[in-house]
């Protein structure tokens, strides 16, 4: 869905010592710079282990396209956080995040009582705060997307009528399942080509602010396929 980014022409530089699990010291490096703003080693591991507990994934290794897609969503999420300082949209509420705390729940079962709650992001690191924290930007950035792109969509009554006979009915017919009139399949229709086309003009978009941003990165050490 995303172009490579560019390749940075040198290693950067460690920049500071964070301690772990006791005695243990890790270099926390430099994995990306955009327009100045620094991504480190240790902003990526979060990411992997967010991206992990909020798709329902266990803690294990991950393949180094997935590491690369990672650092990849951190530069975009970046270059939109710019785009969401200067913008006018309504910020996500402490409900709608409470409602996605909530999603993420159901998809383990030994987080229905509350000290299963506890022990499950502790298993991932991390605090309460933290998720909630992380899953309000996640819905910002949304909310921000769907400002900024959803007035351009324009989806019309012959998109709707070739989704529905090119791609829709193959679909049911193959399956064995009842055919939909077109009447009622057209808001189900409507909502999966606005989807689409939202997609499309996110690519486009995050392609012209990467374009026109100072952008570096570096591979982060993924020696052990995850944090």
């Amino acid at each position: 869905m995303r172009r490579r980014l560019p390749v940075l022409i040198s290693v950067l530089s460690l920049v500071c010592l964070l301690p772990r699990w006791g005695a243990a010291e890790v270099l926390d490096r430099i994995v990306a710079k955009v327009n100045g703003h620094i991504i480190l080693q240790s902003d990526w591991e979060d990411a992997l282990r967010f991206e992990a507990f909020e798709n329902g994934r266990p803690m294990q290794p991950v393949s180094l396209a997935e590491q690369n897609a990672v650092l990849r969503r951190l530069v975009d999420q970046e270059l939109l956080e710019e785009q969401m300082r200067s913008a006018d949209f309504g910020r996500a509420s402490d409900e709608e995040v409470n409602q996605r705390i909530a999603q993420i729940r159901q998809q383990y079962p030994e987080a229905e009582t509350e000290e299963g709650w506890r022990r499950l992001l502790a298993a991932y690191r991390i605090t309460e705060e933290e998720l909630k924290r992380r899953l309000s930007f996640e819905l910002d950035l949304s909310r921000l997307v769907d400002a900024r792109l959803r007035p351009s969509v324009n989806i019309d009554s012959e998109a709707i009528s070739t989704y529905y006979n090119q791609q829709l009915l193959p679909r049911l017919r193959d399956s064995g399942a009842k055919e939909v009139p077109l009447d009622e399949a057209s808001a189900g229709i409507r909502k999966v080509l606005t989807e689409q086309k939202l997609n499309e003009l996110l690519v486009a978009w995050l392609e012209n602010l990467r374009s026109g941003s100072d952008i570096q990165t570096s591979p982060p050490d993924s020696r052990n396929g995850a944090p």
